[in-house]
């Protein structure tokens, strides 16, 4: 029947008057109302704040227990600094992307598996970028692929072996994740198309016209030609380094859509992709098991940084 409704022109992001009308589908067949649900990660969860505690204390505890040089900065701008932890030389390292939905969270809440990592001889290095609405997921995602370049190019300052950077990230890190392995982008910082050595995307968002349609758009400020622009799902190479797509069990079916939409394309388009559901946790704890050696997430991380199989 009827129901009245605030409707959305989804073009601008501006919300209309209220009117009577029936549901209309947005996208996929959702309504506005349903887009909006599947797009709060939030939702998924009793309350947020114990996990965003447990991101930042074990970090904290991280830089006071291990080595690290600090706010290492990538670039000019001051959110332009990264943290990073050595583990000896010649050392892999894994570049971590953090999540937030691009607004939230920073490099001093990305260390958390810092201990487990650099116990295994694999330096980690924790990225900042600048938060949206601030700044442009344009502009976010130069910043990530400036800090993956200047990793590369000072490998040998850092003790870093350049033929292993691996890079990943969770919810808006995973996003993130994909821009990284995206086409287009290399030559501009001086980096070869084998740059990368393997990727870890988790929980991402790859297709960013559903995020355009819904309310994470009040932030983000995409226009149709952005939403494209900055979709990894688009921009594929052909061809690329070992992936893992992983995405938990709890969160909502757009979010494990995404996931798998994108695992297949990069398997499409010539990736070695491995790619799995972590039944037991949610959009914000399934990261916190790359605290756990023993954890399935872990051990296939290691084993892609380690050459083994994934």
């Amino acid at each position: 029947m009827p129901i009245s409704w605030p409707t959305r022109i989804s073009d601008t992001g501006i919300w209309g008057c209220s009117v009577t009308m029936s549901a209309i589908a947005i996208y996929r067949g959702m309504d506005q109302q349903e887009l909006d649900r599947q797009y709060d990660a939030r939702a998924t969860v009793d309350d947020i704040s114990p996990y965003l505690e447990q991101y930042a204390t074990l970090t904290a505890i991280s830089k006071s227990e291990l080595e690290v040089i600090a706010d290492i900065p990538f670039g000019s701008r001051p959110d332009e600094v990264l943290d990073f932890f050595p583990a000896g030389p010649n050392a892999p390292v894994f570049i971590f992307i953090h999540g937030g939905y691009w607004r939230l969270l920073s490099k001093d809440d990305s260390a958390f598996f810092a201990r487990c990592f650099v116990d295994r001889g694999i330096a980690v290095a924790a990225v900042n970028y600048s938060l949206a609405p601030m700044a442009s997921l344009d502009e976010i995602s130069r910043q990530v692929r400036s800090a993956v370049a200047y990793l590369w190019h000072e490998a040998g300052r850092h003790g870093i072996d350049r033929g292993r950077l691996h890079v990943g990230g969770t919810s808006a890190g995973g996003h993130l994740t994909g821009m990284v392995l995206a086409a287009g982008w290399r030559s501009r910082f001086g980096l070869p198309d084998n740059a990368i050595a393997g990727a870890v995307a988790i929980n991402g968002l790859y297709d960013l016209e559903p995020v355009r349609l819904s309310f994470p758009n009040e932030w983000v400020k995409l226009d149709a030609a952005a939403a494209r622009r900055n979709s990894p799902i688009h921009h594929l190479p052909d061809g690329g380094c070992p992936l893992l797509v992983t995405w938990a069990g709890r969160d909502t079916d757009e979010f494990k859509r995404q996931s798998r939409d994108y695992a297949e394309a990069c398997r499409r388009s010539g990736f070695s992709v491995t790619s799995f559901e972590v039944s037991d946790r949610n959009h914000f704890d399934i990261i916190l098991d790359l605290v756990d050696p023993e954890r399935e997430l872990t051990r296939r991380v290691f084993a892609q940084i380690e050459g083994g199989l994934i």
